[in-house]
């Protein structure tokens, strides 16, 4: 999305800030909007690299990039042993691909062309996957509810074992999906629009496309750093959360390319191209993302485990259950779409309500 480049003139303007001793507040806020085409810039060289690298190891490092902003921001909130703050960005970029952006892609693709359909093949397995993320959340959940009773002197770090052992199992099942959609079945899976997806503009040599994702990876990395570093202060001074935070804003601001892209799709009656934007993203979250930063919890002395709150899980399975009522048809409507958003906006609202803790 070009014109996100606009924001770009915010990069500078965060780091005065920073080295100035400015607002925290409005280091934050910048920080937070030059970030938005960062993202697109990383996510559109990894599609100028995918495109000149085969179908093969294209969408390996579509399936591995994909996300990478997300997971630079919940890094650094990690370092910084925000725990709840990434577990929250987690659930929250969660529903927000599967409830704001197919939502968006939904409605506005609905309101221009009366139907659309996608491949139902490909949303189902996906939408299996997500099921068994709601699964990877829902027992260490449980698990830390009923260890509580038992062994209450033991429970956080069973609760991390646990989840060490749940994060090693769902890489396993991510490798074996990537086998699965770009080995043994990807003739069954793709779609000729997937495949004649566009580039926007002429292509980038390879040093070009190495060069901006590089730059931009450092870039997002920087500015992830000020993010984390000025969110206990600017929270306070907006009136914010930091559960708010990190289960609504940073996943809109790690994704924000990502959504347009998904809802351009849709106007141009595209779906199969913005259904993979917004479910294989979830599943990128909920398989690599996730399983990751409990394991780089490990190496920077910061143990996680996959514990969520009982509003968070709530969440989760209500968005995977409707995503799964809207996909399973292979069409949608404008009406699926509002239902999608409508149930974000509950869930937005009863985030923002929430106490802090």
């Amino acid at each position: 999305m070009k014109w996100l480049n606009v924001l770009l003139i915010f990069l500078p303007v965060a780091a005065f800030l920073e080295f100035s001793g400015g607002s925290p507040t409005l280091t934050f806020l910048s920080a937070a909007l030059a970030i938005l085409p960062l993202a697109g810039l990383m996510g559109q060289a990894t599609e100028q690299l995918a495109a000149r690298m085969g179908s093969t190891v294209g969408g390996l490092l579509n399936a591995t990039f994909g996300n990478a902003t997300e997971l630079i921001i919940a890094f650094f909130a990690l370092q910084a042993g925000k725990l709840d703050v990434v577990k929250a960005s987690i659930i929250g970029s969660i529903l927000g691909n599967l409830l704001l952006v197919m939502g968006l892609a939904v409605l506005a693709g609905g309101l221009r062309f009366k139907e659309q359909r996608f491949n139902v093949k490909n949303a189902t397995t996906i939408a299996s996957l997500l099921t068994v993320s709601v699964l990877a959340l829902m027992i260490p959940t449980l698990f830390d509810l009923t260890a509580r009773a038992a062994v209450p002197g033991e429970v956080l770090r069973l609760d991390v074992n646990l989840s060490e052992a749940t994060a090693a199992v769902l890489l396993l099942v991510y490798l074996g999906y990537l086998l699965f959609t770009l080995r043994t079945h990807r003739e069954l899976l793709s779609t000729a629009d997937e495949d004649g997806a566009e580039q926007g503009g002429p292509p980038w040599s390879v040093p070009r496309a190495v060069g901006v994702l590089l730059a931009a990876t450092v870039a997002v990395a920087f500015m992830s750093e000020l993010l984390v570093g000025t969110l206990e202060a600017a929270t306070a001074s907006l009136g914010l959360t930091e559960f708010f935070v990190g289960l609504i804003l940073l996943p809109i601001i790690g994704n924000a390319a990502e959504h347009a892209a998904a809802v351009m799709f849709a106007l141009r009656d595209r779906m199969n191209l913005s259904m993979t934007i917004s479910l294989g993203s979830t599943v990128q979250v909920a398989l690599l993302v996730a399983p990751l930063l409990v394991l780089a919890g490990l190496v920077v002395g910061q143990p996680m485990n996959l514990v969520v709150t009982p509003l968070e899980l709530a969440a989760i399975i209500g968005a995977v259950v409707i995503a799964n009522s809207v996909v399973r048809d292979g069409e949608t409507n404008w009406f699926e779409g509002l239902l999608l958003l409508g149930v974000y906006v509950i869930l937005a609202c009863a985030v923002f309500f929430y106490p802090a803790a």
